[in-house]
């Protein structure tokens, strides 16, 4: 048998406006302007720039009653709207925004992109010099269509052959592809087309001139890769008897070659990402100063025609049941403009309070460019100076960037856990990451730094770290384990 009951609870729940400032304080400056532009498509009484004349005028006071202009039969109005709330202007507007940090230096400057042709066109475009039959142009044109960006084919031979009988209809033969891939190895950069690192390396080295080094290099490449790969000198100083200057000289030859010649093409460059940094921070007389990006600040306003609409439709006497619809329609456009202007002014703020703490916080590196200067700080630290909620730090800092003296930062770097020191005080992880860098960065190259001398180097600097946790940091600054950084 079914139970009806009436529960009471309590629960919050975010209103529209809540969300919407939500959303716009995640979104970097490139990402907030399209924002804006797409608002200002979608809502015709919102506008940029400067307005000509005040959004209001001062003849219509909040002491003359809208509901003394209205006939009876408009109730629905009545109740709905006031004309007098969107005419009078006892204060300045909320909305009547303007960027006061804002300069020309603030201007969109981006640096234009040649368009150009794509890489695989750039490899086809040369096949085009090769005198190939139909069924070899097909595998030609299919191979280089299967050149990854890093210039390599990554597919096994077998597998080429089964797509060009499915996809194209051309039934051939392993041996008849590797023919046509030699051709393709001969492209420009070179290198591409390649299996694999190791065929990468010897496509370079052959399109060299034959000097002893190269000739040294080759027979490395192709008989001891594997152990040349995981610097096993000592081996290869037996198996070829050759000197320590001659091996050194080899290594060279090697490292001179590209082992990613597909991401030399100049092409490619079209897809460097245009960083727009959203707040800037200078040194003046000593002293910090935190600015906002003015194109975080735009001059908004709500449309006079839609304050002379209103204003003309308090003044009618007659007001149609067309009017009345056209009201509620300019009093929805209003509200939602309101409402975008007045969150993008909490956007503001909310980011400039949250940047000025965290600059505050870190003021001994921002003042230096010492990245040991960096202080221990997590989002708890710096949501609780500024009293906001921690995922609102969290939004602010995931994709905003700050110009520094020192380049641009991404601002969720300057967060780091804690460490203690053999003094017992709290150190950044940043900090002890330097020291391990700069470390590893001094050590002798013909005897490098196992991770547990490492890890003694730095008890004895203070910094009490076990093994483990040495090989985590090390790897987290990409660099490789000491055998990996030998040199001869």
């Amino acid at each position: 048998m079914l139970k009806q009951q009436l529960n009471f609870k309590l629960s919050q729940k975010l209103s529209p406006q809540q969300i919407q400032l939500m959303k716009l304080i995640q979104l970097p400056t490139q990402a907030f302007e399209q924002r804006i532009s797409q608002e200002m498509e979608e809502n015709p009484a919102l506008e940029t720039g400067k307005d000509e004349e005040d959004a209001f005028d001062d003849d219509f006071s909040n002491e003359d009653s809208y509901d003394e202009d209205y006939d009876e039969g408009s109730e629905v109005i009545e109740t709905d709207i006031n004309v007098d709330d969107y005419l009078s202007d006892d204060e300045t507007p909320s909305y009547k925004l303007s960027a006061n940090n804002y300069s020309a230096d603030d201007e969109e400057r981006q640096t234009p992109y040649a368009s150009g042709t794509s890489f695989n066109q750039h490899l086809m475009q040369q096949l085009s010099t090769y005198r190939l039959d139909e069924e070899e142009e097909e595998i030609a044109l299919f191979l280089v269509g299967s050149v990854d960006e890093s210039g390599y084919i990554r597919r096994e031979l077998r597998d080429i052959v089964d797509d060009l009988a499915f996809t194209q209809n051309v039934y051939t033969t392993e041996k008849k592809i590797e023919k046509v891939l030699q051709i393709v190895q001969e492209l420009d950069p070179a290198g591409v087309g390649a299996r694999s690192l190791q065929e990468c390396l010897l496509i370079q080295l052959k399109r060299k001139e034959e000097t002893p080094s190269v000739v040294l290099a080759t027979k490395i490449i192709e008989e001891v890769f594997d152990q040349f790969s995981k610097k096993h000198y000592k081996k290869l100083l037996q198996k070829f008897d050759i000197t320590e200057d001659q091996l050194r000289d080899a290594i060279h030859e090697v490292e001179s070659l590209n082992p990613k010649p597909g991401g030399t093409y100049s092409g490619n460059t079209r897809m460097v990402e245009h960083v727009v940094p959203d707040f800037a921070i200078k040194i003046i007389d000593g002293e910090l100063d935190l600015t906002l990006n003015g194109r975080n600040a735009p001059e908004l306003h709500v449309s006079r025609e839609y304050t002379d609409m209103l204003k003309g439709y308090k003044e009618s006497k007659d007001k149609s049941k067309s009017q009345k619809d056209a009201v509620i329609f300019i009093k929805q456009k209003l509200d939602a403009a309101k409402w975008f202007i007045d969150a993008i002014k909490q956007r503001q703020q909310t980011l400039f309070v949250t940047m000025n703490s965290i600059m505050h916080h870190q003021e001994e590196y921002f003042l230096s460019g010492d990245e040991r200067k960096l202080k221990p700080m997590i989002l708890k630290d710096i949501a609780d100076k500024i009293g906001m909620d921690v995922s609102t730090v969290s939004r602010v800092a995931n994709s905003k960037y700050v110009d520094t003296p020192y380049g641009t930062k991404l601002i969720k770097e300057f967060f780091s856990e804690s460490m203690k020191n053999d003094q017992g005080e709290d150190v950044s992880t940043k900090e002890i990451k330097k020291i391990l860098e700069i470390t590893i960065g001094e050590e002798n190259k013909r005897k490098p730094l196992t991770d547990d001398k490492l890890a003694k180097i730095l008890k004895e600097k203070g910094y009490p770290i076990a093994r483990r946790t040495i090989a985590k940091y090390r790897e987290q600054l990409d660099l490789p384990v000491a055998r990996l950084r030998k040199e001869i």
